[in-house]
């Protein structure tokens, strides 16, 4: 059996990492989502995660609960160590990572690949406004962090998910698992 790759979903606040990543999962059973840690009560947001104070991540990170672990917009983000065995049975490992530590994921994991999700600004807004986590400001200041290139080196797939959210779930699937003619 091959051993399975690690895909790490990213984009900007609000192109829908979540949602495409739910319905790749929901289709295809190749696919496991790997469960965040995040330094955020449960409460927050549709993302399915387990939230922890700073003093329990930093537990769990000393005990080497976790895989992958970093820090963006002032939380801590921590990826299972559950995930090897999952990758070792020969399942691919979806999960969403920030931008910035892409790098040390490609030299943890291997095989290694990133879904990179865009959407037109104006569709990221209405998404931001209607999830109502952030006030005006904050919206308007994960605009702007909404572009972003990506390192030298990596397998990326780009796909647009301005659409319906089924179309970008068949497109994902279609390029992480092409029909060979």
């Amino acid at each position: 059996m091959s051993k399975g790759r690690f895909i790490a979903v990213v984009g900007p606040s609000g192109v829908g990492k979540d949602s495409v990543m739910a319905g790749m999962a929901q289709v295809d059973p190749r696919i496991r989502l790997a469960r965040r840690v995040i330094t955020r009560p449960q409460a927050q947001g549709a993302e399915q995660y387990d939230g922890v104070t700073d003093a329990e991540f930093k537990a769990m990170e000393k005990a080497g609960a976790f895989a992958l672990s970093w820090a963006a917009h002032g939380l801590q983000y921590g990826i299972p160590a559950e995930v090897d065995a999952i990758l070792e049975g020969g399942r691919d490992v979806v999960a969403n990572l920030s931008r910035g530590i892409l790098g040390v994921a490609e030299e943890r994991f291997s095989p290694f690949m990133v879904l990179s999700l865009s959407a037109r600004q104006t569709v990221l807004q209405e998404r931001l406004q209607a999830r109502g986590r952030e006030d005006a400001d904050d919206i308007e200041s994960r605009l702007r962090r909404a572009s972003y290139r990506m390192p030298e080196g990596l397998t990326v797939v780009a796909l647009d998910n301005s659409g319906a959210l089924e179309d970008t779930v068949s497109r994902a699937l279609n390029a992480l698992y092409p029909i060979s003619a």
